[in-house]
C-alpha cells in the first residue's frame, strides 16, 4: 500500500493566496493531512492560517494539524496539533487532547526518544525536519520505526514519492519550489496510485 499525503504549509506565505493554492491541492489529489506550521507568521496571521486551512482542507477529508499551539487548535475547529519541544510536551498534549483530537510529535534527535514519544500512545510520529526533507539517518529511522512499531511514520520527503515504507509521505519545500506545485502533487498521486 502507497503512502498517504501529509502536506506543510511553506514558509511566510499570505493566508489568502495559500488558501487558493490549499483549494486547487486537495482537489488534484487524496491528501490526508495538512500541518499548518508558525514559521515568522504573526499570531494574526497564523490563525488567518490555520482557519483558512480549516475551512478549505476539512470539508475534502483532510485533517489540520497545528504546529505547537493547542489552544489555537481548539479555538479554530483544527483536528489536532503537533509537538516539536519536549518528551514532557507531548505527554500534556496528549494526555489535554486524545482521543477528541489528533496528537503528532517529532522530529526527534534519537531512537530511544522515538520510543518514549511512542509510549504516549500519539497518533504518528514525523521523522527529518519539518523545514526540508529527511536526511538519510532520518530516513532509515522512519523506515526502522515503520516496520516494528503500530504508530504510523510520516518521512519528510521529496516528489520522487519514496516515503521509505512509511505510511505517510510529507511533502513541504520540495512541493513549494514546483513552478506548478498543483500539477506536481496530481502526477505523484497518480504514480502513487499505480504503484
Amino acid at each position: 500500500m502507497s503512502a498517504q499525503l501529509y502536506l506543510i504549509t511553506p514558509e511566510n506565505t499570505d493566508p489568502g493566496a495559500f488558501g487558493t493554492l490549499l483549494a486547487g491541492l486537495v482537489e488534484s489529489a487524496p491528501v490526508s493531512a495538512l500541518l499548518v506550521r508558525r514559521n515568522e507568521l504573526s499570531e494574526a496571521d497564523f490563525r488567518a492560517m490555520v482557519k483558512t486551512a480549516c475551512t478549505v482542507a476539512q470539508p475534502g477529508g483532510c485533517a489540520v494539524i497545528v504546529e505547537d499551539d493547542a489552544e489555537m487548535a481548539r479555538e479554530c475547529g483544527a483536528d489536532g496539533v503537533h509537538i516539536t519541544g519536549s518528551l514532557e510536551d507531548a505527554r500534556l498534549a496528549a494526555k489535554q487532547l486524545k482521543p477528541q483530537m489528533i496528537v503528532g510529535a517529532g522530529p526527534s534527535p534519537s531512537r530511544h526518544l522515538d520510543m518514549s514519544l511512542g509510549e504516549l500512545e500519539i497518533d504518528y510520529l514525523f521523522f527529518g525536519s519539518l523545514a526540508e526533507p529527511a536526511l538519510e539517518d532520518a530516513r532509515e529511522r522512519g523506515g526502522w520505526w515503520a516496520e516494528t512499531f503500530e504508530v504510523p511514520a510520516v518521512l519528510h520527503g521529496t516528489l520522487d514519492g519514496d516515503a521509505a515504507g512509511c505510511e505517510f509521505l510529507a511533502l513541504g519545500s520540495d512541493l513549494w519550489r514546483q513552478e506548478d506545485p498543483i500539477a506536481a502533487l496530481r502526477s505523484l498521486a497518480e504514480r502513487l496510485e499505480a504503484a
